[in-house]
Parts: C-alpha cells; sequence; structure tokens
C-alpha cells in the first residue's frame, strides 16, 4: 500500500498564462466557458487574465502558501495553461502523474521541465511517473484533479464520468495509486454532464462542499453523501446555481496561519449565510476575484491550483 497522504498541503504549482483566451477545442464539453461577446476583446482578456492569477498568486503567498510559478510559452498557444491540474498531480510517496486530456491543444501543456523545475527549485524529491497520456490515443481521457476529487487521507477518489472522464482510465489510476474509487453520474440543470467532478464537489480535512442535486440518480447520491459522512466530514450542500458560480471550486491549503479554504469572489458571493459560516468554521477564507478566467476559461480558483504533495529531500549542509 501506497504512503497515506494528508489532505491539503502548503505548496502549489500554478502556470502563469502567455496567451490565456477562449478555447474553442474545449467548448463544446464544458458548460461554464461563455463566448466572448467580441473577438477583438481578446488581448484585453489574456491582460485581465494575467491581472488575476497575479492576484491569486500574492494572496495566497500572504496566506503563507508556498507557491511555485512556471511561466507557459508563447508557442505553441495554449489557452488553458492556467490550469495545471488537468495534466498533473503530486503525491506524498514522490509518484507524479502525467493524465490524457480531451482536447489537443491542452495537451502541449504538459512539460517535463515545469516537472524538473519542482524537483530542482523546490527541492521535492520525486521517485517515479505513473504516465496514463497513452489512453489519448484510444480516446479515453482522465483530466487530473478537475476529474478526481481526493479524499487523501482515506484514499478515495470521487469522480463524475463525462467525456473528459473514462472509467477505463479511473481504473487503472486507482489501481496504480492505490486508491478506492466512487464514480458517479452528474448532470447541470440543462440535463448536460459535467465536465469535471471538481466544479461540483470539493473535499477539506474535515469538510466536504458538495451540490447533491448535479449526482443523477438518487442511489449514487447517497453513496456519495453517506460515504462523505463516513469518513468524518462534515457537508456543505449547494445548489445547483451555486455550482454554477464555482461554489464547488475550492480547495483547502495549508498557510503559516493554519488551514485556509481558496477560492473565487464569485463562489464565495453566491452562499448563503449558513454556508459561509460552516465554511468559516474550517479554515480562513482566501476569496480572489477571477472573472475573466472563469468567464472565458470556464474554470474557478480550484482548476488552477495543482497542490504539491512530493517529499522534499534532506539537503545535507557542509561544514
Amino acid at each position: 500500500m501506497l504512503e497515506k497522504e494528508p489532505q491539503s498541503t502548503g505548496a502549489v504549482l500554478m502556470v502563469r498564462p502567455a496567451r490565456f483566451g477562449y478555447n474553442a477545442e474545449t467548448a463544446a464539453s464544458n458548460a461554464f466557458q461563455q463566448t466572448p461577446d467580441d473577438a477583438s476583446q481578446a488581448p484585453d482578456a489574456a491582460i485581465a487574465a494575467l491581472v488575476e492569477f497575479d492576484a491569486l498568486v500574492l494572496a495566497l503567498r500572504r496566506a503563507g502558501v508556498t507557491v511555485f510559478v512556471a511561466e507557459d510559452t508563447a508557442e505553441p498557444a495554449k489557452p488553458d495553461a492556467l490550469f495545471p491540474n488537468n495534466w498533473v498531480s503530486f503525491h506524498r510517496d514522490g509518484s507524479v502523474v502525467l493524465y490524457p486530456v480531451l482536447a489537443p491543444n491542452p495537451r502541449a501543456e504538459r512539460r517535463e521541465d515545469i516537472i524538473e523545475q519542482l524537483g530542482r527549485d523546490g527541492a521535492f524529491r520525486i521517485t517515479r511517473r505513473v504516465d496514463l497520456s497513452d489512453h489519448e490515443a484510444e480516446g479515453r481521457y482522465l483530466e487530473g484533479t478537475g476529474s478526481l476529487v481526493l479524499d487523501r487521507a482515506s484514499r478515495t477518489a470521487y469522480a463524475c464520468l463525462s467525456p473528459r472522464t473514462d472509467l477505463r482510465v479511473l481504473g487503472e489510476f486507482a489501481q496504480r495509486l492505490d486508491y478506492e474509487l466512487v464514480s458517479f453520474d452528474a448532470l447541470d440543470a440543462q440535463g448536460r454532464a459535467i465536465y469535471h467532478t471538481n466544479v461540483l464537489m470539493a473535499i477539506g480535512a474535515r469538510f466536504a462542499v458538495v451540490c447533491a442535486a448535479a449526482i443523477a440518480h438518487p442511489a449514487q447520491r447517497e453513496s456519495v453523501l453517506s460515504r462523505l459522512r463516513a469518513s468524518g466530514h462534515e457537508i456543505v450542500e449547494i445548489s445547483l446555481e451555486q455550482m454554477r458560480q464555482f461554489a464547488g471550486n475550492v480547495l483547502e491549503l495549508d498557510g503559516t496561519r493554519g488551514k485556509l479554504i481558496a477560492l473565487s469572489t464569485t463562489a464565495w458571493g453566491s452562499l448563503d449565510a449558513a454556508q459561509r459560516s460552516a465554511l468559516e468554521r474550517q479554515a480562513a477564507i482566501v476569496a480572489v476575484s477571477i472573472p475573466t478566467i472563469e468567464r472565458l476559461g470556464g474554470g474557478g480558483v480550484r482548476c488552477m491550483l495543482a497542490e504539491i504533495h512530493l517529499p522534499t529531500r534532506v539537503r545535507h549542509l557542509l561544514s
């Protein structure tokens, strides 16, 4: 059995985008993306996204989170480069997992130099690579911790099936990373498959945010909720409309002053007083405004963060 992991970490990878914009290749399966009103606004959107990105980096660092920022490359164009959690995940036993992604242009986001940078500059120890990307050739996909919401402490992987989340690849992930799998079907208010699990649920050490109404089948819904309760999580339920406002797209992290929950101001503003109070009992709130990224990219704060659970190398000091 692989080493048990704490649920949250104090280090994340973020990728600063070089050419952020609306990605037509991903729009068909991501109902959260909104078509830009005017193509001429693209340069302004790219600039706005950089401002939003830098604000999130600053807010997390002020809260005591270690943020490793990798620079995107201008060529080839990668409109979604600021969502690294779709192509890589990092684990306590030293594993780095690379994932198969549906749209062609995000595949260029998988960069070995970024992984090497973490090992070098972050002094992280990497012991193995689990490369699942070969599944792309067979039309099967699993988009990292977009597709997977991991309860790392209990080694349970939650996943809603969609064009981006294939059951066979899920099975290989679960087998190779020693996770138990809880899969289900999830639909939005218009009956469309929800593209990523991490927009409908999030798991912290002692809480779980869940849009239970999105889980299509009652038996699956009860299975997810009962499993979360059994693992000691207080459930904060959100509505379909709140999910649409990225209220499920949140991430618990470790700061220097304790745990925090990172999310967007859109997500935080959608919650009612009772929901806010439930989250505030768990951790400090770090809310940052990222409207351009949410609107055109179809992802929220959690999508921008690849948590680094890798062990650190022991540094030997010379006398």
